[in-house]
């Protein structure tokens, strides 16, 4: 059973036979959900970009692009930022 140690900052490092089962590289995240008394953990993939076009509108409007909505919420908080 692999084993994981704590540091003083909460900070562990999965060990190798785990990140090769969830097939977790540099940089990937991982949701951690805690149940009772453990924790269990889920590989966390793909970005909000991903899911463009799948979002069904419910009126007759052309779906978002999902990349003009986040450039245009990045230039607001800019804006409000600078005020």
């Amino acid at each position: 059973m692999p084993v994981a140690t704590l540091t003083s900052k909460g900070q562990m490092t999965l060990p190798q036979e785990v990140r090769e089962a969830l097939h977790l590289k540099p940089s990937d995240k991982v949701v951690v959900i805690a149940e009772s008394n453990r924790a269990v953990l889920y590989p966390l993939t793909g970005n909000i970009l991903d899911l463009g076009g799948t979002v069904k509108i419910p009126s007759r409007e052309k779906p978002m692009d999902f990349h003009k909505v986040r450039t245009a919420v990045g230039k607001k908080i800019g804006r409000e930022r600078r005020s």
